[in-house]
This record gives structure tokens, sequence and C-alpha cells, in this order.
């Protein structure tokens, strides 16, 4: 995927798209830690990807309706 700088007020930065954002399981106000890696390479990984009690309730929520004839029968 291909991103371009863009001036932002006195700033740089790139625009992360929802598509990416969601990809990355990323939302506004995550913080991330930015490493720069010999080379010039830069990563970005996510701190403390959580969800909250009501997403995770969701989540399996969500897994269990999709899986309910395997959860039976391993049950």
């Amino acid at each position: 995927m291909v991103k371009t700088i863009t001036k932002i007020g006195n700033s740089h930065g790139i625009i992360f798209d929802s598509a990416l954002l969601q990809l990355a399981r990323l939302k506004p106000g995550d913080e991330v830690n930015i490493e720069i890696h010999e080379g010039g390479t830069i990563s970005m990984t996510p701190l403390n990807p959580q969800l909250n009690p009501r997403e995770f309730s969701d989540k399996v929520d969500d897994v269990m309706k999709r899986y309910a004839s395997t959860m039976k029968k391993l049950a």
C-alpha cells in the first residue's frame, strides 16, 4: 500500500483511511510505538491493544453464533 506524506498544519503526516485502520485493528486515540531502523525503515506497533469489556463480549457472541454447530460437536 502506498501512502503520501502530506502537510498538516505546521507538521507532516500520513492519513490512514478506515480500511487501513480496520486491517491494523487500530482506532483514533490508540497509542503506537514508532521505531526507525537502520536503512530508514519505519515500523509502527500498537501499545496494549485491548478491547473494552463490551467489545470483547460482542466479539465472543459473534464467534459463538458463527460457530454454534462446531461448538455443539466439540461439547
